[in-house]
């Protein structure tokens, strides 16, 4: 991951040089290497996406890209959209990164989680599965992702999130797939680890953004350092609204949508919400 990026911009190869110096090991090595077992630890693949994505958006400010109107970016890329944005530096985005890894991992192994997909039903059909599945056995599951329409992660209890598979088969779901997770992220099993994160925002300096990002937790625009720290705060245990945030912004007139970062989900998420919005998907080779 990032490796032609790497070998073929000085930018790109800053960034990630800076990383493993910050961190104290071969970040660089690791996305590049792997082994994938590794690099997919949430301790590791957090801050792995996060410097590949800055390192792509180093890359895009060299070759002189306008800034953009809004950033946003889902869940752990709402760190990287804060960076690109000004509101953090890189040592500070990336430090928070890494203490977010660290302590979701820390709170799914005091308490074990699960998410799963649900395709082709709504949010309101499924909060009201998740809302039942929690009554039943004391336990809770949410809504973590409302990523486009058709397409909703649940996170939660791994009973309560047995229970609401089941309904939302019952319900005429087109699929549901456990993911191959143990941590419930955006759900309250988050909580211990949100707690610890908010003492980590509050030590972290934050700017106002050149540009306003979209808030995962209320999908409206992050302007002020203070409404950063309450987004930060809230995140590990909200669900993210993208499908909101999206909707948001095409209502602002945005037209063009580029994914910074290592693939192109959100660009498969955008097509489902609008598919008369532009999508660009950029490469790590030289013609970014």
């Amino acid at each position: 991951m990032g490796l032609s990026l790497y070998q073929n911009t000085p930018e790109a190869r800053a960034v990630f040089d800076q990383a493993d110096e910050q961190l104290g090991f071969a970040l660089s090595t690791l996305c590049f290497e792997g082994p994938e077992e590794t690099l997919t630890d949430t301790i590791n693949q957090q801050p792995a996406l996060f410097v590949t994505s800055l390192a792509m958006w180093q890359r895009m400010q060299a070759q002189g890209w306008a800034m953009p109107a809004y950033v946003a970016g889902h869940s752990l890329g709402e760190l990287s959209a804060l960076t690109a944005a000004g509101a953090l530096t890189f040592a500070a985005g990336l430090r928070l990164v890494r203490q977010r890894g660290e302590l979701m991992k820390a709170a799914g192994e005091r308490e074990p989680g699960a998410m799963a997909a649900i395709l082709a039903l709504d949010i309101p059909t499924v909060t009201a599965i998740c809302e039942q599945a929690s009554g039943e056995n004391g336990r809770s599951v949410q809504v973590a992702n409302d990523n486009c329409p058709g397409q909703v992660v649940i996170s939660g209890d791994e009973t309560a999130i047995t229970r609401a598979m089941e309904l939302a088969e019952a319900a005429k779901a087109r699929k549901v797939v456990r993911l191959p997770i143990t941590i419930a992220a955006h759900s309250k099993l988050m909580v211990s680890a949100a707690e610890a994160f908010a003492e980590a925002v509050d030590a972290t300096p934050i700017q106002a953004p050149q540009v306003p990002v979209i808030g995962n937790v209320t999908a409206q625009p992050l302007t002020t350092p203070e409404q950063i720290r309450d987004e930060l705060k809230a995140q590990l245990t909200a669900g993210v609204a993208w499908t909101d945030s999206m909707n948001f912004l095409l209502a602002q007139g945005v037209d063009t949508f580029v994914e910074v970062g290592p693939g192109d989900t959100l660009l498969s998420f955008i097509k489902r919400i609008d598919r008369q919005a532009n999508r660009v998907k950029l490469t790590f080779g030289d013609n970014l």
